[in-house]
């Protein structure tokens, strides 16, 4: 009777294995969580002057995406987080922002970043 009832206790398990392991990762710092903030904002900023819609920012190509990268470098190299979970929570700040209004508002504290960043 147990034999016959193996199977599908077994299958039963199958989800609990398969599912992936969630590690819990430490909160980022707010210098870490401004700066992908920022990053995202860069971004989308970076897309509607592309678009050639008016801003009032200066023009954010080059050197917003250059403090993309190092900051995305610099929260791995800080946290040990995977590209994949950096970009994960950047998009998430990216979509926070996706409203104009929000990323407007946003905007200023950004800008005051990327100049003290030197670049």
């Amino acid at each position: 009777m147990i034999l016959r009832l193996f199977p599908a206790f077994a299958l039963l398990a199958v989800p609990a294995v398969a599912q992936p392991v969630v590690s819990e990762q430490a909160p980022l710092s707010l210098q870490q969580a401004s700066a992908l903030r920022c990053s995202a904002a860069f971004a989308l900023g970076s897309a509607i002057q592309g678009r050639g819609e008016k801003t009032d920012w200066p023009v954010l190509g080059t050197r917003g995406r250059e403090f993309f990268v190092r900051a995305s470098a610099q929260v791995m190299d800080e946290t040990g987080r995977s590209r994949e979970s950096v970009a994960a929570s950047i998009s998430e700040y990216a979509r926070l922002l996706s409203d104009r209004s929000a990323l407007d508002a946003a905007m200023p504290p950004c800008l005051l970043l990327l100049d003290a960043s030197g670049l």
